[in-house]
């Protein structure tokens, strides 16, 4: 792959040049910076303000949102699906297994009924939600990225499809780029955007199988850090059928946006086997080397292009879809 080769001929600096003009060319160009600048000016004022005022309090929010929106557009794309409630008919997103342990649709809630109380019938549940989970990574100190907005709420929300779409904790390298792939992203998306792990905890149950019973006998992952494996074991998830217990993604960090995660992944200490995926392929592997060889900075400018780009993926605008007036059901 170009990117990769590059890494290699170039320093990393210029590399990341190339790659963000790679980026940026992939990107549609059906959404707008200030969208609601003339139908809602104080929209992402009203945003903002909320999110300054509240996160500082609940820092560890900004991780369940950003994975909310994550979530959210890897099933038909951007556009509010993951907020949608279950009905009697129907088993919305928010069922599926990767959704269970969501939060924050309460905080969502409360920023869309200021804004509705601003301008009725405006702004959408995917706006709000792709500029809460942006200006809440930067309340704690993590990057910046632009949030072109102008995106349509979807009519459907499956849980099945949820289930379906969203990269699982167990995807080994090739399951990782093809689940990209499928949602036009790249193999420098995936690593970029895997930066996230930088940030929040995850329940037992995502890789306690890695712990325990790896392949069906009992065993233990033998990619994982022993020393590591111990650790979690003894203190974290101390049986292979603890569903509640918690652990770090970026232990000793884990409120922090920097690149202890990758340090992590390259020391075989990634809690997913999608983590340690990604040093099992010899290129990814260069690049992630790169990059914590590199200062912050570097990291934030790949992690905002790889945001902005996924924020983009199969969005609804012009006359699809609708703005929903409570994000939680579909207007009747």
């Amino acid at each position: 792959m170009f990117w990769l080769a590059t890494i290699r001929r170039m320093s990393l600096m210029g590399s990341m040049i190339w790659l963000f003009l790679g980026l940026l060319c992939c990107v549609k160009a059906d959404l707008q910076l200030g969208f609601y600048h003339k139908s809602c000016p104080k929209a992402e004022e009203i945003i903002s303000g909320f999110v300054k005022e509240h996160i500082p309090h609940a820092p560890t929010l900004a991780s369940p949102l950003l994975r909310m929106h994550f979530h959210d557009c890897f099933v038909r794309g951007c556009d509010g699906s993951v907020l949608i409630n279950s009905t009697s008919k129907n088993q919305a997103e928010k069922s599926a297994t990767p959704n269970l342990t969501l939060r924050g649709f309460d905080f969502i809630d409360r920023v869309k009924s200021l804004v509705e109380k601003e301008c009725p019938g405006v702004v959408s549940c995917a706006d709000i939600l792709a500029l809460v989970a942006r200006d809440a990574v930067g309340v704690i100190g993590g990057p910046f990225w632009r949030v072109p907005t102008g995106r349509r709420d979807g009519l459907i929300s499956n849980s099945t499809e949820a289930l379906n779409n969203i990269p699982a904790p167990t995807f080994n390298f090739s399951a990782l780029q093809t689940s990209f792939a499928n949602k036009g992203l790249s193999v420098a998306d995936l690593v970029w955007l895997s930066g996230a792990h930088t940030i929040g905890i995850s329940h037992c149950s995502s890789f306690s199988k890695r712990l325990y019973n790896f392949t069906g006998k009992g065993d233990q992952d033998p990619s994982l850090d022993s020393f590591y494996a111990a650790n979690l074991k003894k203190n974290k998830c101390k049986s292979p059928n603890d569903n509640t217990s918690i652990a770090e993604m970026d232990p000793g960090s884990f409120r922090t946006f920097d690149l202890g995660y990758y340090k992590n992944v390259l020391k075989r200490r990634g809690l997913f086997q999608s983590d340690a995926a990604l040093i099992t392929n010899a290129a990814t592997k260069s690049s992630i080397m790169s990059l914590v060889n590199s200062s912050p900075e570097v990291f934030f400018k790949v992690f905002a292009f790889s945001m902005e780009k996924m924020g983009r993926i199969e969005v609804k605008t012009g006359s699809m879809g609708e703005i929903r007036k409570n994000c939680a059901v579909v207007n009747g």
